[in-house]
């Protein structure tokens, strides 16, 4: 059986909806904190059970059967919350149930130095999967094109995107990265341990962000730089958490150090088709 963790997430359900183009909806099962979530995934004809990094109990009565996991990194730590003591719990639960290989949502910056700290929780689960005697493959997924949309909503509707200095980001979205996980899942092909950087086509900075934008809004869009230290007092004053504050100046600096810049023909190998441009995505959504 095939199993899809966070099942209820805007990325495991999109790798559901096209896992069911690869494989029978009774051969997929999911595992969600509150199954009331995706009663339309259930009426599709795939198993549902509650599942929850927190509770191992839950976990294998959830992946009973699991032959392919598919195990969706944790937010927790947006909530003051441990994701690798709950990674460590699911690998541990993933091979008492017999799981055969896991595949593991990480990203593009997974390093142990990363200036990013969701990279540095990324580099240890890999070091967990790799010592977990499993089978694993870990899909290091390019920075989501939503993200390039989250942070700079408010810069796009005000005509100038501030922040510290940045770098060249290769921008993906869910849609393309969900078609490659289910792939993968699926078996169409095989990859051991972390996969190349899956990436859209083109790297771009803030600056051409901007300019990008601006050409789609069809008014002027200014790149204003801001030292760190500025962009941290008001976010700390605005009462965003220590934990979002860290993430946020974690992306300035891994971007300046390349970690986000590399464009990879992977993801477009898997989908035989070429990634969506972030054009076309800002496009659709701005």
């Amino acid at each position: 059986m095939f199993i899809v963790t966070g099942a209820s997430g805007k990325l495991g359900r999109k790798i559901v909806e096209n896992l069911l183009l690869h494989v029978p909806a009774a051969s997929i099962g999911v595992s969600v904190r509150d199954p009331s979530k995706v009663a339309d995934i259930s009426a599709r004809g795939v198993r549902v059970r509650q599942g929850d990094y927190n509770d191992a109990e839950s976990l294998r009565h959830a992946w009973a059967g699991a032959r392919n996991l598919l195990m969706i990194s944790s937010n927790a730590a947006a909530t003051g919350g441990n994701p690798l003591e709950q990674h460590a719990t699911a690998i541990r639960v993933a091979g008492e149930v017999g799981v055969e290989r896991i595949f593991y949502t990480s990203q593009v910056s997974s390093a142990e130095a990363s200036h990013f700290p969701p990279g540095r929780d990324h580099a240890a689960t890999e070091k967990m999967l790799a010592e977990s005697g499993l089978a694993w493959t870990s899909m290091r997924h390019g920075f989501y094109a939503e993200s390039a949309l989250m942070l700079n909503a408010r810069g796009f509707d005000a005509g100038r995107l501030e922040g510290p200095e940045d770098g060249k980001v290769a921008w993906a979205t869910h849609d393309d990265l969900a078609a490659a996980d289910a792939a993968l899942l699926a078996g169409t092909e095989v990859i051991d341990g972390p996969t190349p950087p899956l990436t859209g086509g083109e790297a771009l900075d803030l600056a051409a962000l901007a300019k990008l934008a601006g050409d789609i809004l069809g008014k002027p869009i200014l790149r204003s730089i801001v030292r760190e230290e500025i962009m941290e007092a008001k976010a700390r004053a605005a009462g965003v958490p220590e934990g979002s504050i860290a993430v946020m100046l974690g992306y300035y600096r891994a971007a300046r150090a390349g970690e986000f810049e590399v464009v990879d023909p992977t993801l477009a190998r898997i989908l035989q088709r070429a990634p969506e441009t972030i054009r076309t995505f800002l496009t659709s959504k701005l």
